[in-house]
């Protein structure tokens, strides 16, 4: 039937229902090849569900599921920034996406993307032709965004409560109808999409703010009449970046489709292609149900094999369900006496510490959670408020602490001796965090496992490790959130403040899940041939994290501020020139007016307007303009660096200044990637950027006190020596035996030309090759990286593979051993799972090159581990502490006399960190620096 009056269109938001898929439900492990399938198979059901309600007034006489094409989209041209927050897909989701698309198509559903849009502009524009025509629409999705577009005939439908989502219901949430609601978000800014509307002005005040004058240009345009300084200022200053964050709300309701109306008319399942589908993905259960609803014989779908269970399929052990109602309160030395006693019979427990801040440095202890075999868990607490005799409501509450609970001094009395047994094992996820609470209240906890390290080796690739991610996936349980406690924005309390039977049931459920956790990872780290690294690399490392972290590095803070004001000063001018350079003033931190200047006012080459009519300026468009000649996108660059340097290092850092130590603590994240390097945290210390003058500089603010020097030891070319040793490469490591200039001699093989007088850029293009290589990458990135033709780029590419035959080997071996078993491996039998492998489209390429880097930068990062887990006993009775580690090297800080000592140690212990597990073909070296600070010392 053609589309018209009497039709009813629903649009399915897809992208909503698979996340809803992944989160709410536990994933169905994998098929029998390993491809990961939960969502998919959360996302049929749902579909399924749907299909089944085909009936009735309310039935669809059109339908189509609506995807997101990509992450970029044309707002990205308004505004790169946009969604830059977002995190990285789950690995294990990645994969899933094509599949649901399958799934679509197999339901005999329309399924529509578009390249460059949204799936909520997609939405936008068949919502308007169908009301258009006559017809109604339902949007079945609960997405805000799409909010701006119910009434006049269009609704939404939030599937999962059932709830339906009309005029009323838009103006409960925005305060506004429908129509401005773009308004209303474009002041009011959104975090999630990094969208920065005006600051300090929320929902409520938008709303307000709107209803009196209208829409957001007439607000702006008598901005002078806010009454409140504040807010009148962020209007007048913020204007431009408002209007901007307008354009990114707003839904674009006339995206070119190639998909009509009547395209969308609802038909039934082919019962054959559908079956077909499901029993590919192995859905047994979803396969008999279908067939039943569609009267057809349900697919022979074979058993999966016994003989080989995937890694996180393992069955759970038999236990007691997780219950918080049933968690103790342990309120006095005669209770936690009686947990002690069982305690020291299992010969094990699981803890967990709840505090006030995530700082381990300034978190003070509020409670104490045990949890002795599952179900049978408890809670001490120990620095809980009071109000009445209870914890308070708001941030403001009493400072008195609540009755029934332990003095926090006779609780650490009665634990520290458990805490401290070697016969006692403690068992912890991200034990490190709760060891350096306890070590601040001189606790010493040892021994310890860590279940989320124990998922890190077992699973390093798969998924993420934190404690609600593998509850839910491997327990099939949601653990009670964080926020339902403490509440979110500025009207969150922190734990101290939290009532205590509320926090029994969070703290000590915590406890219960990571003993569970535990009982199910520890046997499959033998299964899995994980041991060595789980017993070698992840848990001896937790200690020396620690201390590390606790020692921190002095930080001179009237060198930041220096640097500050002069990147400030440094900018004013670079600002005076861009202007006279433009012939005119404008706001150089706007794309907008950016792209005008280059490319309407100075009709420079390269400008493409996005959808909006505005120019893309992002760092590669304004690189390959500097490329050319031009000075003021070259500038322009400049401004930016010095704008960032300044914004995140030399403000910032001053605010991570610890007020009672002077030193800034960062925290390393041992699963914050999935080769096995440390991510350094809060702040992040390992990025300071080091190819710059200013960049470099930052490093003058990380100081030795008086009498001492900082000590940088750091791997010399690390990665490129264990390539040389894993593809076999003779020529280059005989050169890495001989002490040459690798550079140099790979550019000697490549380009035929001798190492003495050698010309510096030819020098310089094959060290752009030997690393890119580590990296796969293309002719296109090294053509960008060198500044020269991409034919050009791709033949040196091409040559060197010629010259050195064993990388291309390498490569192949690899992607090949990865594709058939679903993983890399490094030297030191550390595992990472590719599940992207085998997939198609952009997403092959960039598993392809994960998985040929993976084996090798992993390599790198376990040899540093390893010397960093044996440094501690190497150094003991020296006058050094170990204080920083950035990727291939270690920061110490050493008395001034004690120099000469200290580096013959940690250099002995750096260049045969990879003995005697593997012995390699070629030598480490480490190069060693010192100096004042640490800029001096590297």
């Amino acid at each position: 039937m053609g589309f018209g009056k009497g039709c009813h269109l629903h649009l399915i938001d897809g992208s909503a229902f698979i996340f809803r898929a992944y989160h709410a439900l536990p994933p169905l492990t994998r098929k029998s090849d390993g491809l990961p399938i939960g969502a998919v198979a959360g996302f049929c059901n749902m579909l399924f569900k749907y299909v089944e309600g085909w009936n009735g007034n309310d039935a669809p006489t059109h339908a189509a599921v609506i995807f997101d094409y990509s992450s970029k989209t044309f707002r990205n041209e308004i505004y790169p920034e946009y969604k830059a927050n977002r995190p990285e897909l789950p690995e294990d989701l990645r994969p899933q996406f094509p599949l649901t698309r399958e799934a679509t198509r197999a339901f005999n559903i329309a399924c529509i993307e578009r390249e460059d849009y949204e799936a909520d502009d997609i939405i936008a524009t068949l919502a308007r032709e169908a009301r258009e025509a006559g017809g109604r629409v339902t949007i079945i999705s609960s997405d805000k965004d799409l909010m701006q577009l119910v009434g006049n005939g269009v609704e939404m439908l939030d599937a999962m409560k059932n709830r339906r989502i009309g005029v009323d219901e838009v103006v409960e949430k925005f305060g506004v109808k429908p129509d401005k609601v773009v308004d209303v978000q474009a002041l009011a800014g959104d975090s999630v999409d990094n969208i920065p509307g005006a600051p300090g002005i929320g929902v409520k005040t938008a709303a307000l703010l709107i209803q009196e004058y209208g829409d957001v240009e007439n607000l702006l345009a008598h901005a002078e009449e806010i009454k409140q300084p504040k807010r009148r200022q962020t209007l007048i200053d913020k204007a431009e970046q408002i209007r901007i964050s307008r354009k990114l709300v707003e839904l674009d309701a006339h995206t070119p489709m190639d998909e009509k109306l009547d395209d969308l008319e609802v038909q039934d399942p082919k019962p054959e292609e559908l079956l077909t589908f499901l029993a590919q993905m192995e859905f047994r259960t979803l396969s008999k149900r279908v067939a039943e609803k569609l009267g057809a014989e349900p697919p022979v779908i074979p058993e999966p094999s016994a003989a080989a269970p995937a890694a996180d399929a393992a069955p759970l052990p038999e236990q007691a369900p997780i219950d918080p109602e049933k968690y103790e309160r342990v309120g006095d030395a005669e209770a936690l006496n009686r947990w002690v006693e069982v305690i020291r019979e299992r010969g094990c427990v699981a803890v967990d510490t709840e505090t006030t801040s995530l700082d381990e440095m300034v978190a003070e202890l509020v409670g104490i959670s045990l949890c002795v075999e599952p179900g049978q868990a408890c809670y001490i607490p120990v620095g809980h408020r009071a109000v009445g005799g209870e914890a308070a409501d708001d941030l403001f509450g009493s400072d008195e602490l609540a009755e029934g609970q332990m003095a926090l001094e006779e609780a650490l009395a009665i634990l520290k001796p458990v805490l401290e047994d070697d016969a006692i094992l403690k068992i912890g996820q991200n034990m490190k965090y709760d060891a350096k609470i306890f070590a601040r209240h001189d606790v010493a906890v040892a021994p310890i496992d860590d279940t989320m390290l124990l998922s890190y080796a077992l699973n390093a690739g798969k998924h993420g490790h934190g404690m609600d991610v593998l509850s839910e996936r491997y327990l099939d349980h949601k653990p009670i959130p964080i926020k339902s406690l403490l509440g979110s924005g500025k009207a969150a309390i922190t734990f101290d403040r939290v009532a205590i039977g509320d926090a029994v049931k969070y703290a000590a459920e915590d406890a219960d899940i990571t003993l569970r956790l535990w009982q199910l990872f520890k046997p499959q780290l033998h299964r899995a041939r994980v041991t060595t690294v789980y017993e070698t690399l992840e848990r001896p490392l937790v200690p020396v994290l620690a201390e590390m972290e606790m020692n921190g590095v002095l930080v001179d803070r009237d060198t930041l501020s220096r640097m500050s004001n002069a990147f400030a000063q440094k900018m004013a001018g670079l600002e005076a020139e861009i202007h006279e350079l433009a012939g005119e003033n404008f706001n150089v931190g706007s794309p907008k007016q950016l792209g005008e200047i280059l490319f309407d006012k100075m009709g420079l080459e390269g400008g493409k307007k996005g959808k909006t009519g505005a120019y893309a300026t992002g760092a590669d468009v304004l690189e390959d303009l500097a490329a050319e000649g031009h000075a003021l996108p070259a500038r322009v660059l400049d401004w930016r660096q010095l704008s960032k340097l300044k914004s995140t290092y030399t403000d910032a850092l001053q605010e991570h200044i610890n007020p009672e130590t002077g030193r800034v603590h960062t925290s390393y994240v041992q699963t914050g990637a999935n080769t096995g390097r440390l991510a350094s945290t809060d702040p992040n210390l390992q990025n300071i950027p080091v190819r710059t003058e200013e960049g470099r500089r930052i490093r003058e603010a990380f100081v030795a006190p008086e009498g001492k020097v900082m000590l940088s030891l750091d791997y010399s070319q690390i990665e490129l020596r264990i390539l040389a040793h894993v593809a076999g490469l003779a020529e280059m490591k005989q050169a890495f035996r001989d002490g040459l200039d690798i550079h140099a001699m790979t550019a000697s093989e490549m380009f035929n030309v001798p190492i003495e007088g050698m010309d510096p850029m030819v020098r310089r293009q094959a060290k752009a090759i030997n690393f890119g290589v580590i990296y796969g990458i293309s002719g296109f990135g090294l053509a960008r990286n060198l500044r020269i033709p991409r034919s050009e780029a791709q033949g040196f590419i091409d040559r060197y593979f010629e010259r050195f035959p064993g990388i291309k080997a390498y490569m192949d071996d690899t992607t090949a051993f990865a594709k058939e078993h679903g993983y890399v491996q490094t030297l030191f039998g550390r595992k990472i799972h590719t599940p992207e492998i085998n997939s198609k489209g952009p997403t092959a390429g960039f598993a392809r090159r994960a998985a040929i880097n993976a084996p090798i930068q992993g390599a790198a990062a376990d040899v540093i581990r390893r010397a960093m887990i044996r440094m501690p006993a190497a150094i003991d009775g020296l006058p050094a502490k170990m204080l920083l580690q950035v990727h291939d090297e270690l920061l110490f800080e050493v008395d001034a006399d004690a120099v000469d000592p200290v580096i013959a140690r940690v250099k002995e212990v750096m260049e045969g960190a990879a003995e005697p597990a593997v012995k390699l073909d070629v030598p480490l070296t480490v190069d060693a620096g010192q100096g004042a600070n640490w800029a001096e010392a590297h």
